[in-house]
Order: structure tokens, then C-alpha cells, then sequence
């Protein structure tokens, strides 16, 4: 996923140290080839990453098993290594800049350039020697194109990564692709100076492993997945008539992640270092509920349990509410519900198990989150419409919007142990001909 923050020189402000942390020790980060296997060490000892990507839940991390986060930026930077030390978690820095896809004028600049090594050169060496630290990660699905007219990009990339290999020699540096780029990985390993690839790999997973052995004539380095997980609201994901992409469930996303890490997770090759699963925390696109592995409120979903299994493999920590499918005026997502202004309609969800443990049912309806001229996320979560006539725990009955436009249906299902299960169906208010 991307990064928007994009004012470098002043990021560093947000985050403060305390040089007086008794535990502050740096503990070294190696990356060995042993007898044709990549072993990623720290403090002397061999660490196999078992991540999440995100900002928070650091306890909740630690008792599934994970034992690393992987963040995009410095904000907050002293005040989230803290608390990953407190939960005895390495992290992943990231150290935004701009793609020279959209921004290539601003590697043209020299004065620009320039600040935002400064500010860098700043943030490392204030944070390098913070127990946390695992390693630094240079910019976010970047792109890495061929010709002269980039070499002002290449220049300032390596000039960063000089600049930490220098600095902080005990940390490793990389940057994450979009899925398995040839090109890319290409031009990196000819132009760049990073210590391993990272990708960014989702529905594509299940080629990884033939496209990391057709490529590995050429290169053959240590990798890491830093976003994995569900399919995202993109090409290939079903979508309904008017565009709006189709949700899975949170017991169905269970379902997928699992058997996703089992059959295409290359555990096996002697070149992984490890993975990070997307999303560890909430967070809004396309909807509140898509990637999130917990809700607002701090409630976990069933993926947590799922990671837990990976991570440990020992059986479920939590139970947790398992959703068959949502259904509104008896029919599904998949049937491209039309509805008129006002029009009363009736929602049930229909569960995989008894119900007596559900403690709470939230319904709430929202606007499709897209920018009606470029079909892009909103920045925060929709505000809640009050269209509901009744709510009877696993049903509802609210009418239609009286404006023509997609809308979307969401039930959250909690029960008594601060877990939950959610669903949403996405409908289409048909204005008057």
C-alpha cells in the first residue's frame, strides 16, 4: 500500500528519544549465507520474522506469536519503537520519498534532495541505536525504471542508503516492490545498493514461487514479504454491476489467509527471511473493514486467531462469531441489488454455528467510499447514515436512501470475549427514469 506522506525535511520533528532508556542497547542485524541458506541475524541469534504490518495492538501481536511490525513512516517514531521493545518487538523503519513516477521533479531539484537527506540523516542517527530497530526500509512500492532521464533518482535512493549503511552499519537496508517485478529487481540490483528486496505481494502470491525461480538466474538474493494477506479492491477482485467491489467475510478472509500461507508461502526457500501480514490494526479503505485485522474499538477478528495459528501453530486463542453470508431483501451481493428511493428492505445474516454467544450486533450504512470522478479512497471513514426502522440482533430493517448513488450495508456480529465477525453487501439506489 501506499505511502502519502510526502513532507520529508520536517518529519522528524514529530518524534522525540530518550537517550536516558537504560535498556538502550542496538542489537546487531546481520544478514549470513550459510551452505546456500539466507539467515537473518540479531543480536547473534538466527530471526525469523513473523510479522504484521501496522501501528498498534503491539500486546495483541506478541500473545498470537508475531514477533516484528513493519511501520511506512517516523511519525510517532520514539513512542512506537517503545512500546515494540515493551512487547519484545523488532520493527521495520520506514523512510518515505516520493516515486519518481509522479515526483521526478522533485529529484531534479538539488535543494530538495538534499533536505531530505539531512532529515534522514537525523532520524537514523537518533534512532539507530534504539533496541527495537530491525532494520530500515527506503520508500514504499517504488517504481525502478531504466534510462538516463533517472538518474537523479538513483542518485538520491543511493545516496540514502549509503548514508544508513554508513551511519548505522548494524542495521540492514531494503525497499519493498509491487508484487515480482523483473524490471525492477533488475535495475536494482544493477543500480542500487540495498542489503534485500522486499515485496509487497497479494493476490499474485500463488506465482511467487515460479517467478523467484525462472528470475533466479540472475538474481538470487534474501527477500521478505512486507504486505501480505486478502485479496485488495482491485483488478481481479468481483465486483457488482455499477463497480463496487465485493467484500469477503471476515470467517471466509479467515479461511483464504490460512490456506493462502499453506499452499504459496515459500517457507521453504533458503532465500526468505519472512512475512508481514496486512493489516494489524484498522483501517479505512474502500471500507472500515476490509484489511482491518481489528476494529475501532480494539476488537479482534478472526484473523487474529489465523496468524496466531501460523505464527505458533497451537490451536485457536479466541472463539470467534463465524458468518456464512448477508443477505438483503433474500438476496446477495453477487445479484447486483437495485433498490428505489425510500424503499423499505429487510437484512439477515446468516451464521455458521448457534448464536447464544453474540453479545452485540452493530448495522450501520454507509456511502460507497469512492470519489465519484476518479474512484479513488476516501481519506476517513464515512459518517454513518440513519436510515434503520428496526434492529433485531441478526436482522434489520432500515429504507433505501432517497438519493440515487451505491451504498453499502455493514453488520458487525461481537461477542463476549472482544472478538467479532463482520459482513457488508454493497446496493444501488435507481433514481426515477
Amino acid at each position: 500500500m501506499k505511502s502519502f506522506l510526502l513532507i520529508l525535511p520536517i518529519i522528524f520533528i514529530f518524534s522525540t528519544c530518550n537517550s536516558d532508556n537504560e535498556n538502550s542497547y542496538s542489537p546487531k542485524v546481520r544478514i549470513v549465507k550459510s551452505e546456500g541458506k539466507y539467515i537473518l541475524y540479531r543480536d547473534g541469534k538466527p530471526f525469523t520474522i513473523k510479522g504484521a504490518a501496522g501501528y498498534s495492538h503491539f500486546s495483541e501481536l506478541r500473545k498470537a506469536g508475531g514477533n516484528a511490525i513493519r511501520i511506512w513512516d517516523t511519525l510517532h517514531l520514539a513512542t512506537i519503537l517503545d512500546s515494540a521493545w515493551a512487547n519484545n518487538l523488532s520493527v521495520i523503519v520506514g523512510l518515505p520519498i516520493p516515486d519518481n513516477k509522479d515526483y521526478m521533479i522533485y529529484y531534479d531539484n538539488p535543494d530538495k534532495v538534499a533536505s531530505q537527506l539531512k532529515a534522514y540523516k537525523t532520524i537514523v542517527n537518533t534512532f539507530k541505536a534504539h533496541p527495537a530497530v530491525l532494520m530500515w526500509c527506503v520508500g514504499n512500492e517504488l517504481t525502478f525504471p531504466y534510462g538516463p532521464a533517472y538518474n537523479n533518482f538513483y542518485k538520491a535512493f543511493n545516496e540514502l542508503v549509503e548514508m544508513i549503511h554508513q551511519d548505522d552499519p548494524d542495521h540492514p537496508v531494503t525497499t519493498t516492490i509491487l508484487n515480482f517485478n523483473e524490471k525492477y529487481i533488475f535495475n536494482l540490483s544493477i543500480r542500487c545498493r540495498i542489503d534485500l528486496i522486499s515485496f509487497n505481494i497479494f493476490s499474485l502470491i500463488n506465482k511467487l514461487r515460479d517467478d523467484l525461480n525462472a528470475f533466479s538466474w540472475f538474481w538470487d538474493g534474501p527477500y521478505l514479504l512486507t504486505e501480505w494477506g486478502v485479496d485488495g479492491p482491485w483488478s481481479g477482485t468481483e465486483q457488482t454491476a455499477w463497480g463496487a467491489y465485493i467484500e469477503n467475510t471476515s470467517t471466509k478472509k479467515a479461511e483464504i489467509v490460512l490456506n493462502r500461507y499453506r499452499q504459496f508461502m515459500p517457507v521453504d526457500d533458503p532465500r526468505f527471511l519472512g512475512a508481514f501480514v496486512f493489516f494489524w490494526g484498522q483501517k479505512q479503505e474502500t471500507t472500515p473493514t476490509w484489511f482491518s485485522l481489528f476494529d475501532e474499538t480494539g476488537a479482534r477478528s478472526e484473523l487474529v486467531n489465523t496468524m496466531h495459528t501460523i505464527w505458533t501453530r497451537k490451536p485457536a486463542l479466541y472463539q470467534v462469531p463465524a458468518v456464512k453470508y448477508m443477505l438483503v431483501d433474500q438476496k446477495g451481493a453477487r445479484d447486483n441489488i437495485l433498490l428505489n428511493p425510500n424503499q423499505p428492505v429487510s437484512a439477515e445474516v446468516l451464521m455458521e454455528s448457534l448464536t447464544d454467544t453474540i453479545k452485540d450486533v452493530k448495522w450501520q450504512i454507509f456511502n460507497e467510499d469512492w470519489y465519484a470522478e476518479t474512484y479513488r479512497n476516501a481519506p476517513a471513514k464515512p459518517t454513518p447514515l440513519s436510515l434503520f426502522t428496526a434492529q433485531s440482533r441478526l436482522k434489520a430493517t432500515f429504507v433505501a436512501p432517497s438519493k440515487e448513488g451505491p451504498y453499502r450495508l455493514f453488520a458487525t456480529i461481537y461477542n463476549h470475549n472482544g472478538s467479532y465477525a463482520t459482513c457488508n453487501t454493497p446496493f444501488y439506489v435507481v433514481g426515477k427514469p
